[in-house]
C-alpha cells in the first residue's frame, strides 16, 4: 500500500500576512513592480519550504494568487473584458488589477461567493471572442519549486467544468461550445507541465459535486475524454470538495489516473456510493479526511480508523491522505495565539497542525505509526476537556431557550399595515437615501483603536475620539444631504468580532487571519460555549450620535446567521442550536435599542445565502432554520419599528422567496457589478417589501457618475414602486477614502434629487 500526504492548497497570506502588506504596497506604489513581484516570490517559496518542514509527503503549487485564482485562470486564458482595452499577448498587472478592483475608466469584474464559504472569487466573463493562451503562470511555479527547492511538486489548477459553471455570458446553448474553446489551451497547459516534469497534475472540480443534470455529466465525460485522448500520459487527479461527487457511477469512470473526495463534508454520501459502485482498481483514491474548513482538532484515532476502513472498503493500491478542501480558509499557525484559554486552544487546529495531523495519519496507517499511536489519542483527549468546559454548560442559556414559542418566530401585522404605520410615524421623503452602516476606517481611527488594545491610551480616551468621530461624519452625512444616518461603526474592527467580543461563549485570536476577497482579511470569532447576551452592545453609541441631529440613525447589528458563518463554529452541537442561541441574544439587544428611542434598525445578513448546501435539494432545511433564526432576532420590536438587513451577491431569482421570509421593512442588495441581472430576476418575480438597490460598487474606487447613478434608478423604477424605493451604496464604506465616500455620496444624492423631481413633474 502506497500512502501520500498532501493538501489541496496552502494558505497564501503568510503568517503574518505578508502577502496582503505586498499587495498592498504596490498598489500604493509605495514598492515598484520588479520589487512586487520578487517579495511575491518570496513568499511563495517559503510558503513550499514550510509545508515541506512540516513533513508533507507531496508539495502543491498553482494555490498561490496574485488576487483570486478564478481570475489567475481567466488572465491566462485571455478573457479579459473589452472594457479593459486589452491589446492581447501576457496580461499586464495593471489590467489584473483593473479586472479585480475596477478602474477610473471601466468597472470591476462581478465578485461573488465561492461556493458556500466566506471567500469571494472574481466572475470570469466570457463575451464570444477566441480564448488563448497568454502565459502559462502554473508552469512558471512547477519551474520555480523544482529549480529552487529541487522538488517536484504536483501543480493544481481550477478544472474546466468548474471554471464554465461559474463563468458568466454564455446561456444554455453556448455553454458547450465555451467549454470546447476552453479544452484545447488546457491541454497546452497540461502539456507543458508535462514536458517539465510533472507527475501528477490536480484539477479541481468542486462543481462536480453540485446537482448534475444529464447533459452536465455528459459536457463532463465528453470534456475528459478530449483531455485523456490528447494528454494519455498524463496523471490527472480530478479534485472534489465542500459535498459528496454527485453522479458518483458515471464520473468515476471518466478516464483521469485519480479521483479526490470530500470525507468530511460530503462522507456519507461518498462513502455510500464506495459500498454501491466500488472504487475504480486502477484509480488513486484521494481522501480528504481532516476538514478544510474548521479550526477544531480531529480525533486522529477516528480518523486513523476512519483511512483504514476506507482503504480496505475500496480496496485500492494507491491513496492520498489530505486535507477536505484548501487550507486557505483556515489561518496558518495556532503557535503564535498566547491569550486563548489555554482548554480551547489545546482543542484547536490550523493549517500547519491540519498538516502535522495529516501526516501523523499516514505514518500511522502504514504501520511506522505504531510509536505514535500515543500521540494520537492526545487529540481525543484536548477534544473531551474542552466538551466539559464551564462555557458550554451554561444554564442561564438553556433556560433561556426553553422559552422560546412558536410566537417568538413572526411579527404580529403584515408588512402592509406595518408600512403604513411606519410612514406616518418616520414621516421620510420619496426614495429614501441612506449607507449600508460603515464609513472609511482612516489611518488614525486605526492608529488609534491599536493604541487602545495595546493599553497606551484610556478607555476613557478611546471613547471620546469614537464619539468625535462619530460626531464628525454626522455633520458630513448632513452636508451630504443622506436622509436616514449611521454612527459610521468607529468602535468596530469587524462587523462580526465586535459583537462577538461582547456576547459570552465566544473568543477571539490575535493572529488568526483568513482571505475573504483581494487582500481584504478577516479574523473569524470561534464560538466554542453557548452563547449568551450579558449587557448592551451597541446602545451608548447610537444614542449618542441621535442626540446629534434630528435625523434619524439606525442601529446598526450584525445578524445571527452571518455571525455563524463568518465564525468558526463549534461542532458538539447542531448549528441551528447555535444560531437560535445568537438570535436569542440579537433579540435582547434590539429590546435595548427600542427601549433607547431607536426607530430604525438594521439586522445585516450579508452571509445568509453562504450557508446554503452545495445540492438544491438540502437547501429548504437550511433556510427554514435560517430564516427563523432571524426572525427570531427581529420579531419582538413593535409595527412602528422599522427593520432593515442587507445581503449580499444575491441570486435574486434563486433567493427572492427567502429575501420575502424574513419580513424585513427593508432590505438592500448588494448588486452594481450585476444590476441588470437583478432588474430582469425584478421583472420575472416582484417583490412587494421595502427594497435598495445597491447603486455604486463599493469595492472599486472609481468615484461614478451622477448620470450613471440616474441610469441605475430609472431602470430600478421599471421594477419597484416608488412606496418600497430605497438609495444606497451596495455595501459598507469602511474600505474606502474619506474623499472619494463623500464624492460618491454626494453624486449618489443628486441622483436621487434628480429622480425626484423628474417624478414630481410628472404628477
Amino acid at each position: 500500500m502506497n500512502l501520500v500526504s498532501t493538501v489541496i492548497g496552502y494558505p497564501y497570506i503568510g503568517e503574518n500576512r505578508e502577502w496582503k502588506r505586498c499587495v498592498e504596497s504596490f498598489w500604493n506604489k509605495k514598492i515598484a513592480e520588479e520589487q512586487f513581484t520578487a517579495e511575491m516570490k518570496s513568499i511563495r517559496l517559503n510558503n513550499l519550504k514550510h509545508q515541506q518542514a512540516l513533513g508533507l509527503d507531496l508539495l502543491t503549487v498553482g494555490d498561490f494568487t496574485f488576487y483570486d485564482r478564478m481570475l489567475d485562470v481567466a488572465a491566462m486564458f485571455g478573457l479579459v473584458p473589452n472594457r479593459y482595452n486589452w491589446t492581447g499577448d501576457e496580461v499586464d498587472l495593471a489590467t489584473y488589477y483593473t479586472m479585480a478592483r475596477g478602474g477610473n475608466e471601466a468597472v470591476a469584474c462581478e465578485m461573488t461567493k465561492w461556493f458556500n464559504t466566506n471567500y469571494h472569487y472574481i466572475v470570469p466573463e466570457y463575451e464570444g471572442k477566441q480564448p488563448q493562451l497568454t502565459k502559462n503562470y502554473i508552469l512558471d511555479y512547477f519551474i520555480e519549486a523544482k529549480e529552487e527547492l529541487g522538488v517536484i511538486a504536483k501543480p493544481t489548477i481550477i478544472g474546466p467544468f468548474t471554471f464554465v459553471q461559474l463563468a458568466k455570458g454564455y446561456d444554455g446553448k453556448s455553454k458547450n461550445s465555451f467549454l470546447v474553446k476552453l479544452l484545447p489551451l488546457y491541454v497546452q497547459v497540461f502539456q507543458e507541465l508535462l514536458e517539465a516534469g510533472a507527475e501528477w497534475i490536480q484539477v479541481e472540480e468542486p462543481a462536480l459535486c453540485l446537482s448534475l443534470n444529464e447533459e452536465e455529466i455528459k459536457l463532463v465525460q465528453e470534456a475528459y475524454t478530449y483531455l485523456a485522448s490528447e494528454l494519455p500520459k498524463a496523471k490527472l487527479m480530478l479534485q472534489t470538495y465542500f459535498e459528496a461527487l454527485s453522479a458518483y457511477k458515471e464520473l468515476t469512470q471518466l478516464p483521469v489516473a485519480g479521483f479526490g473526495l470530500d470525507f468530511v463534508h460530503g462522507a456519507e454520501e461518498n462513502i455510500l456510493s464506495i459500498r454501491k459502485y466500488g472504487f475504480p482498481q486502477d484509480k488513486v483514491l484521494g481522501i480528504g479526511l481532516i476538514n478544510g474548513r474548521d479550526i477544531w482538532k480531529a480525533d486522529l484515532v477516528e480518523k486513523a480508523a476512519a483511512t483504514q476502513s476506507l482503504l480496505l472498503l475500496s480496496g485500492v493500491k494507491e491513496a492520498w491522505i489530505q486535507s477536505s478542501c484548501s487550507l486557505q480558509h483556515v489561518p496558518v499557525t495556532t503557535k503564535s495565539e498566547k491569550e486563548l484559554d489555554v482548554t480551547l486552544n489545546a482543542a484547536l487546529s490550523f493549517a500547519d497542525e491540519k498538516i502535522e495531523e495529516l501526516t501523523q495519519v499516514t505514518a500511522y496507517c502504514v504501520g511506522a505509526g505504531t510509536s505514535n499511536k500515543n500521540s494520537l489519542k492526545k487529540s481525543k483527549q484536548a477534544i473531551e476537556a474542552l466538551a466539559q468546559h464551564k462555557t458550554r454548560n451554561n444554564t442561564n442559556v438553556k433556560q433561556l431557550e426553553a422559552t422560546v414559542k412558536a410566537a417568538h418566530f413572526s411579527r404580529p401585522l403584515s408588512f402592509k399595515e406595518r408600512q403604513s404605520l411606519q410612514q406616518t410615524a418616520l414621516n421620510l421623503p420619496d426614495f429614501p437615501t441612506t449607507t449600508i452602516g460603515s464609513f472609511p476606517q482612516s489611518d488614525q481611527v486605526k492608529r488609534t483603536r491599536t493604541a487602545w488594545r495595546k493599553k497606551e491610551i484610556t478607555d476613557a480616551a478611546y471613547a471620546e475620539f469614537v464619539k468625535n468621530e462619530t460626531a464628525r461624519w454626522i455633520e458630513i452625512q448632513e452636508d451630504i444631504g443622506l436622509d436616514v444616518l449611521v454612527t459610521g461603526e468607529f468602535e468596530r474592527t469587524d462587523m462580526v468580532e465586535y459583537f462577538g467580543e461582547k456576547l459570552s461563549g465566544i473568543a477571539f485570536t490575535k493572529f488568526a487571519w483568513v482571505v475573504s476577497y483581494g487582500s481584504r482579511c478577516v479574523k473569524p470569532p470561534i464560538i466554542y460555549g453557548d452563547v449568551e447576551w450579558t449587557s448592551p452592545m451597541t446602545v451608548k453609541e447610537i444614542v449618542e450620535a441621535q442626540e446629534l441631529t434630528e435625523k434619524y440613525v439606525k442601529g446598526m447589528l450584525t445578524g445571527p446567521i452571518t455571525i455563524l458563518n463568518w465564525s468558526f463554529v463549534r461542532d458538539d452541537i447542531s448549528r441551528e442550536q447555535v444560531a437560535n442561541q445568537l438570535a436569542l441574544a440579537l433579540r435582547e439587544e434590539i429590546q435595548a435599542l427600542e427601549d433607547a428611542g431607536i426607530a430604525i434598525i438594521q439586522v445585516d445578513e450579508p452571509a445568509l445565502r453562504e450557508g446554503l448546501p452545495l445540492r438544491k435539494e438540502k437547501w429548504n432545511e437550511y433556510l427554514r432554520w435560517a430564516v427563523n433564526a432571524f426572525k427570531l432576532a427581529t420579531s419582538s420590536v413593535q409595527n412602528e419599528t422599522q427593520v432593515h438587513t442587507h445581503m449580499c451577491y444575491c441570486e435574486f431569482n434563486d433567493f427572492i422567496d427567502t429575501i420575502r421570509a424574513l419580513d424585513a421593512d427593508v432590505i438592500s442588495i448588494e448588486t452594481s457589478r450585476s444590476h441588470g441581472e437583478l432588474i430582469h430576476s425584478l421583472k420575472q418575480n416582484s417583490y412587494e417589501l421595502g427594497i435598495g438597490l445597491g447603486v455604486y460598487d463599493i469595492h472599486s474606487p472609481r468615484v461614478p457618475s451622477v448620470a450613471e447613478m440616474e441610469n441605475i434608478l430609472n431602470d430600478s423604477l421599471e421594477v419597484i414602486s416608488k412606496e418600497q424605493f430605497w438609495v444606497n451604496p451596495d455595501c459598507g464604506l469602511k474600505t474606502r477614502r474619506e474623499e472619494e465616500t463623500v464624492k460618491s455620496l454626494k453624486n449618489m444624492v443628486a441622483a436621487t434629487q434628480k429622480l425626484r423631481e423628474q417624478l414630481s413633474q410628472t404628477v
